[in-house]
Parts: structure tokens; C-alpha cells; sequence
């Protein structure tokens, strides 16, 4: 595998190697500023406007200001104080009993699958999740479980489906069902807000039958800004709940499991087997706190410019867009087969996601379904200057 290079320092050339560039081919040539952002070419007056996903959000100034003067211990031995902070804010904001501290959203989610099944067991789960398609199958890897999907275009658990995939039986020819996820906002549905309705009944029916459940809630508080409902009551009805602090709220690392001390107990323990024990790691979980206490707020504003990008990518003749879908900060479009933009690079991509790269606007792609996601680092004007960028690209084929 080729590695990119590393940025070095404020003003280093910033090179994207070919076999990591994100939906496109070629190289992406750019410039750190002092002040941490990209520029492309070095000129100035333009700046990378980088929509492939919440995750490349930079920490702000005064975050880092927290993170430099923060209190650190041993979270191995539990006596990190800025860590064991965030760990209470956060099984306060989601209404559990205990919250633990990891690296990523896929160990949290990881995490509780191993703690709740056993294996040979088997899990049922939305097709297009993350835990089934984005975890590099770490439920069968890593816990020897099987996952049984279930489909719906809006990131739901149709009640029939799931009632049919259960296999509660002494006959030794299936694997129990003893666990059943589900995520909110759901990526692969557009980043839609999962009826309430749904996960209500889908969480007393694994109660009635003796089931665990699982949310994963990496963007959960997008979902509860946009839906006004508390992050602790969209978690309630599950045992479990994960919270990546890396996507829309800004932090640079980490994500959190919270559900009841005996679970959470028990993936202590697992994180510590999956290699996810940290030391001095309250530098980082100073900026979980940070983002709790500032960047909740504002993912409406995040929501806002992507319901602006949606609505003008729509209105772009040769691009289309599921507005239903956009409930959040998530904004997937369409284009039409015809246009000659629509004609694949060698990795799969549109061209139009190369063009658009060349022109300084970043997205991610494959086949004729693409990404823009918006975050801290995008603000007005960069989602005028992406519609402004696309539309000439598109009127000019």
C-alpha cells in the first residue's frame, strides 16, 4: 500500500497518494496555512472546501487552548480525570449508567456486539448500517457473529422483517438471535432521522423476547437537534448507545459506549483485548468536553447549508436529489447517466467528482450516487462557492 505523505508543518505540501485519493484518481496537491487550513495550489484566495465526510473537521482554537492545559492520568488504570469527565457528561447526556471512552466509532459499536452476543450467535441489523457494511467485518472477525439484514429505504427495522429473522429454537441448525442494532441518523438512508415509531416498537419487541439492542448513535446528536428530541430519549428504550465525538461535534478522536455499569464493565475489558487501552488520553477527552459543552447547538446551522446545497444540486439540470432524504447534514445526489460527466474514472467515480476536486471542492462518490457532507469548517460562503463551482461544471458537460 502507498502511503501519503506527511504534513510536516504549517506551509508543507499536502499530497493525497493515487490508491487512498477518497471517489477519484489523481493527485490533490495543496497547501497548509498558519492557520491549519488547505489551500489549494498555494493560492491564497482559494480554499479547499472539503465535503467528504464530518470526520475532517479540524479542532477550533479555543478547543485546542482545553486540550493543551488539560488534566491527564492513566485511563488504563482509571485515573485520567479529564477522561473520566467526559465518560460522566456523556452517560448523563444519554441516560446511562456508565459511559466508556474509545478511539473510534467501530470499537464502540464493536465493543457492544462482542459484549452482548456470544459466538456463533447472530445479530440482525439494517443492510445498509455501518456495523454490517463500514467495520471491515469485525462482528464475524472479531466477535464470530453473523448478521441477518433487514431493508427499508429510510434506515428503519420494518417490524415483519425482523420478526421473521429471529431465530429463538433448540434446533441446532440456527444461530440465536441475541442482539439487534440499529442506527440514528442512518448514513446509508441519506442521514435520515429514524421514525420514532419504529424504534419504539423494534426495542419492545427485542425486550419482549429477551433480545438485546444497540444503537448506533455516531451522529446521534445530529438526530436529536434535528428531530428536537433529547439525545437521552432517542437512547432510552436500548441497552446500549455509541457516540462519535470525531464527526459533526468536531472533536479530533473518540467515541463512547454507554449503557448499564455491568455491560460497560465488560467493554472495558474487550477494550483493552481490541488494543483500544490509552494512557495519557485526557488531551483528547478535554476536546470530547469541549464539543459537548459548544458544538452541539450548532449542527443546525450544519443542517441548514445542506438543506441549501440539496435544494440548489436539484435544481442543477442533470443532478438530482432524494429532498426527503436530507433531515440532516448528510446531502447524497444523483447523476443522470447521459450527461459526460456521468462517465466513470478508473476507480469508479463519476468524473464529475474529479472535476469538481480540480476546482477545489472536495466529495466523495461511487457509480452515479454521491456524497457532500457539511461541518464546523464549512460556512456560507463554501456552500455557495460548491453550488457556484457545480452548476458551471455541470452546464458545461
Amino acid at each position: 500500500m502507498v502511503w501519503p505523505q506527511k504534513v510536516k508543518s504549517p506551509g508543507t505540501p499536502l499530497r493525497r497518494s493515487r490508491s487512498l485519493a477518497s471517489g477519484f484518481h489523481g493527485r490533490l496537491v495543496g497547501h497548509w496555512s498558519t492557520r491549519g487550513r488547505l489551500w489549494q495550489d498555494g493560492a491564497m484566495s482559494n480554499p479547499i472546501i472539503d465535503l467528504r465526510s464530518d470526520t475532517v473537521t479540524r479542532p477550533t482554537a479555543q478547543m485546542r487552548e482545553v486540550m493543551a492545559s488539560a488534566p491527564v492520568g492513566d485511563d488504563v488504570f482509571r485515573d485520567d480525570p479529564s477522561i473520566l469527565e467526559l465518560e460522566r457528561r456523556a452517560a448523563d447526556l444519554l441516560g446511562k449508567e456508565e459511559a466508556l471512552y474509545v478511539p473510534s466509532g467501530t470499537m464502540a459499536n464493536q465493543l457492544a456486539v462482542r459484549s452482548h452476543t456470544r459466538s456463533g450467535d447472530e445479530l440482525i441489523a439494517h443492510a445498509g448500517c455501518h456495523i454490517l457494511n463500514y467495520e471491515s467485518g469485525g462482528a464475524a472477525s472479531l466477535a464470530g457473529v453473523t448478521i441477518r439484514p433487514v431493508t427499508s429505504t429510510d434506515g428503519t427495522l420494518p417490524l415483519d422483517q425482523v420478526r421473521g429473522l429471529i431465530h429463538q429454537t433448540d434446533d441446532p441448525h440456527y444461530a440465536p438471535t441475541t442482539l439487534i442494532c440499529m442506527e440514528n441518523t442512518h448514513n446509508g438512508a441519506g442521514g435520515r432521522i429514524v421514525d420514532e415509531a419504529n424504534w419504539k416498537a423494534v426495542t419492545a419487541l427485542a425486550k419482549e423476547r429477551g433480545i438485546a439492542t444497540h444503537l448506533d448513535g455516531a451522529r446521534l446528536m445530529n438526530a436529536a437537534v434535528g428531530s428536537g428530541v433529547s439525545a437521552s430519549a432517542l437512547a432510552a428504550p436500548f441497552d446500549t448507545v455509541s457516540l462519535c465525538l470525531s464527526k459533526g461535534l468536531g472533536a479530533p478522536v473518540g467515541s463512547l459506549l454507554a449503557g448499564p455499569r455491568d455491560t460497560v464493565a465488560l467493554a472495558y475489558r474487550f477494550r483493552k483485548m481490541y488494543g483500544g487501552g490509552m494512557r495519557q488520553a485526557g488531551i483528547l477527552a478535554a476536546a470530547g468536553v469541549h464539543a459537548l459543552e459548544h458544538h452541539v447547538n450548532r449542527l443546525a446551522d450544519d443542517h441548514r447549508r445542506a438543506r441549501t446545497l440539496a435544494e440548489s444540486f436539484d435544481a442543477i439540470d442533470g443532478l438530482r436529489v432524494n429532498l426527503e432524504s436530507v433531515q440532516t447534514n448528510l446531502v447524497y445526489f444523483d447523476i443522470d447517466a447521459a450527461h459526460p460527466l456521468a462517465t466513470p474514472d478508473p476507480g469508479g467515480a463519476p468524473a464529475l467528482v474529479r472535476r469538481l476536486a480540480e476546482s477545489g471542492v472536495w466529495i466523495t462518490g461511487g457509480a452515479h450516487r454521491m456524497r457532500a457532507v457539511t461541518h464546523l469548517d464549512v460556512d456560507d460562503e463554501g456552500v455557495a462557492r460548491t453550488i457556484e463551482v457545480a452548476r458551471a461544471l455541470m452546464m458545461a458537460g
